[in-house]
């Protein structure tokens, strides 16, 4: 028997043209011979539409781990730069996986008795650690680079990949997808391989990926994977073959048996079955329990001390202010009118402080990227009695203060989009390995992350304005 070449599930736009074919020819013609589900996969990844351009300048791929990711990768890589002339930046979640690619690729241009003419064409293969490099005489290369928040800054290519894509998160997203705003051919490509994310990744990317390609938006988009959708009966070895193309060929039953027995069994579906757990299972709030936590009515500048919680995503791209006012029977938290956006805020939000300074007992800053800024703005305005630029245990313990308040009923937020579009999608991101954790998940969590800053300056507010307060 011989695993199932067909995806158990695969959307792609349709299309007449493509150089697929020719690139398993060529990968044969070096040795590296393509299963039938590869040359698919090459033919959707290399498919062209009238103008010339890719159909799919996303691809996606799923499929569990030994079945010949790689190798695809280095078959699509190869035709790229021989053939095309195509700048690809690879990129991996560890050094390690990245340094293994590039030596792959590398066998092919450094062996002149058995591939004169790849060796011919080469220009340059750099090896220095964090600089790998096979560059061509006709312009194609491929830079290896293993991802991190600011790794690729710097690259200029046509095509990114990401290996190991599961790990793939928002924050190296944000430092690698403008490598492609320049393409030098003006035809880009991203394409994504891995397996399921595991319990407790940090990876967002890849799931919404796939959410993408499962729902209404998979416009240009092709994902293909083999999966089951349930755990099932992992033993059933129908359902190996059903998601293992490479069963029977370079994976064997004997193998897989020993996988399974030592595997749980939610393990063994998601590494070798290929099952995505549930999204819905690994949410601190559903939407239900989000919606149980509203607010009756509106606080907002009511009496009552008030304070309020500033974050600013990593790179300052994503800002978001909430309050947080201590009413008779629990605090209420809400976003003011325009405390919430994308660029810094830095200005915006400082006007807000100053201009309430006599209202607000405390204020939370955090964030890398603009706290200096933002405090620099309003410390010449505002009392450091009012100023909490917390430490690394401080914010590490806000998101546990909100959850615990909230679950409790001692703290209800306002039924605002911002919060109920976002904060039901929330799951926990580790913080270190003390057991911290913090807010994380494929939408931005600057809201809900301000509204935790807003508990903890409300905690430790040193003054009270105590003043009735009005609606503004």
């Amino acid at each position: 028997m011989v695993g199932n070449q067909k995806p158990t599930y695969r959307v792609c736009p349709k299309y007449k043209t493509t150089a697929g074919d020719d690139a398993a020819q060529l990968a044969s013609c070096y040795g590296l011979i393509p299963d039938e589900w590869q040359i698919s996969i090459l033919k959707d990844w290399l498919a062209i539409g009238a103008d010339s351009l890719y159909i799919a300048p996303t691809c996606g791929l799923s499929v569990p781990r030994q079945n010949g990711k790689n190798a695809l990768i280095e078959m699509r890589e190869l035709y790229g730069i021989c053939v095309l002339g195509e700048k690809f930046l690879h990129t991996a979640h560890e050094v390690r996986t990245a340094r293994k690619a590039f030596e792959r690729l590398c066998c092919f241009f450094e062996n002149p008795k058995l591939y004169p003419d790849l060796a011919d064409e080469v220009r340059v293969i750099r090896k220095a650690n964090g600089q790998e490099k096979i560059e061509l005489k006709n312009g194609g290369c491929v830079e290896f680079s293993a991802r991190s928040r600011g790794a690729a800054r710097g690259y200029t290519v046509d095509v990114v990949v990401f290996d190991e894509a599961q790990e793939f998160t928002d924050e190296q997203s944000e430092a690698i997808i403008p490598t492609l705003s320049a393409s030098p051919l003006k035809n880009r490509q991203f394409i994504y391989t891995g397996t399921p994310p595991p319990p407790g990744s940090h990876g967002e990317v890849f799931g919404r990926i796939r959410e993408r390609a499962y729902g209404d938006a998979a416009k240009n988009l092709c994902w293909v994977e083999w999966a089951v959708k349930e755990i099932g009966d992992v033993h059933d070895k129908k359902r190996w073959y059903k998601t293992n193309p490479a069963m029977g060929i370079r994976i064997d039953e004997d193998f897989t048996e020993e996988e399974c027995s030592a595997m749980s069994d939610d393990g063994f579906a998601r590494e070798r079955l290929g099952w995505w757990a549930s999204k819905q299972s690994s949410y601190i709030f559903s939407e239900e329990k989000w919606a149980s936590y509203k607010a009756e009515k509106s606080l907002y500048w009511v009496d009552g001390r008030v304070s309020c919680g500033v974050k600013f995503s990593f790179t300052g791209n994503n800002f978001a202010l909430c309050m947080a006012v201590e009413g008779a029977d629990y605090t209420y938290l809400e976003l003011p009118q325009n405390m919430y956006g994308f660029g810094n805020g830095v200005a915006q939000l400082a006007e807000f402080l100053i201009a309430n300074k006599n209202k607000i007992a405390n204020v939370a800053i955090d964030g890398k990227a603009c706290t200096g800024s933002l405090f620099d703005a309003i410390k010449d305005e505002v009392s450091k009695k009012q100023v909490l630029l917390p430490n690394a245990m401080q914010v590490a313990s806000c998101a546990n203060l909100l959850v615990d308040r909230l679950e409790s009923g001692k703290a209800k937020h306002s039924n605002q989009d911002i919060f109920n579009e976002t904060a039901p999608y929330i799951v926990k991101r580790p913080i270190g390995n003390t057991g911290a954790w913090g807010f994380g998940g494929a939408v931005d969590t600057t809201p809900i992350e301000a509204a935790s800053l807003a508990l903890l300056a409300s905690r430790t507010a040193k003054i009270n304005p105590g003043k009735k307060q009005k609606m503004l």
